[in-house]
């Protein structure tokens, strides 16, 4: 019988990790990531929860370990990070640390399409009105909820869900990115921000969202011959939970420290 290969995506785009959030499922999105081809992969904003790199766990180590890895000219994918609101003050850390170029606005043509990816955080009013506010109770509140939360996290997705109702997040952020590609002449644009996987099409435009990786139901999506597709992450039995696994105190950056240095073919990063 004939082996069949494995479909190659153009891009492969992801948002909204929150790496250092309890509910983060960085270890599910890192199998999605090794398991799948692609010549693109765009990590679309949030892909931190805030500033404070103490609150990273081994597997959220690990997931950047294999972006930095990935990074690397040798594996031929383009590795684009997009800034997100929770992301803010870390393009140049990024830049240096894991090899990637950190964009606030990425565009890309494929099937002589124009497409767009913007983290949508710039389409929702209150953020872009209330920063610090947004930070202080939106954030650090959010992460110390987590905390408190039971294993699976119930209440903290219930208010992630209801925050986006209640907000109208995705409506609002659907319309300002639709009209910022009409102004930018795209037929597609992608974003993340809102948790909530979506596809809208208007007036020849197409929008879609990304979806979260912290709800039950993570979600990514793909670029390819077939079009467009908003993948479910389909659960598996040896998926741990995110809370289980914290590493020492200072192991896993120093190993990915370690790693860094002894990788030669990083001396040029920040392309």
């Amino acid at each position: 019988m004939e082996a069949v290969a494995p479909q190659v995506y153009d891009t492969l785009i992801l948002s909204d990790l929150h790496l250092g959030a309890d509910m983060s499922r960085a270890r599910e999105a890192l199998r999605v990531l090794r398991e799948k081809q692609y010549c693109r992969l765009i990590l679309l904003g949030d892909i931190f929860a805030d500033l404070n790199f103490g609150r990273l766990k081994k597997e959220h180590w690990k997931f950047l370990g294999f972006i930095r890895k990935l990074s690397n000219p040798k594996r031929h994918v383009e590795v684009v990070w997009v800034e997100g609101n929770h992301d803010h003050g870390l393009a140049e850390i990024m830049s240096h640390l894991v090899g990637v170029c950190v964009y606030q606005e990425y565009q890309w043509e494929y099937q002589d399409l124009r497409h767009i990816a913007v983290h949508g955080h710039q389409f929702d009013g209150f953020v872009v009105s209330n920063v610090r506010v947004s930070y202080l109770i939106g954030t650090l509140l959010y992460l110390q909820l987590q905390k408190w939360d039971s294993k699976n996290k119930t209440l903290t997705r219930f208010l992630d869900r209801l925050n986006t109702r209640w907000l109208r997040l995705s409506p609002k952020v659907a319309e300002g990115a639709m009209a910022h590609a009409r102004h930018h002449h795209a037929s597609r644009i992608f974003c993340g921000h809102t948790h909530a996987a979506m596809h809208k099409h208007e007036h020849e435009i197409d929008y879609f969202n990304c979806g979260s990786w912290i709800d039950a139901h993570p979600t990514y999506i793909t670029v390819g011959e077939e079009g467009v597709q908003i993948h479910e992450y389909v659960e598996r039995p040896d998926d741990r939970h995110p809370g289980e696994e914290r590493s020492p105190a200072d192991s896993e950056p120093a190993e990915f420290a370690g790693e860094l240095l002894e990788d030669g073919a990083y001396e040029g990063v920040g392309r």
